[in-house]
């Protein structure tokens, strides 16, 4: 019995030796490909797109606009 639980315990362990070594193996791999896509392929800096503002709106509108959203605002404000 005692030699069934050794070779049990031998196997437990080589198994648990095996994925640990794999898995740490993934780890250094992946690690090592993120390395070199970062090297190779840097971000592409960003471009932020300035929206034109049209002069086409009259200076009314926007006061009658500005008004109106304060108005709402006031009325639904969070106690």
């Amino acid at each position: 019995m005692t030699e069934m639980m050794s070779s049990g315990v031998e196997l437990m362990l080589a198994g648990m030796s095996i994925v640990f070594l794999f898995l740490t193996m993934l780890v250094i791999a992946i690690n090592l490909m993120s390395s070199l896509v970062q090297r190779f392929f840097p971000d592409a800096p960003v471009l932020v797109a300035v929206p034109k503002v049209s002069s086409g709106i009259d200076k009314s509108i926007i006061a009658a606009i500005t008004a109106a959203v304060h108005q709402h605002r006031s009325k639904h404000k969070k106690n």
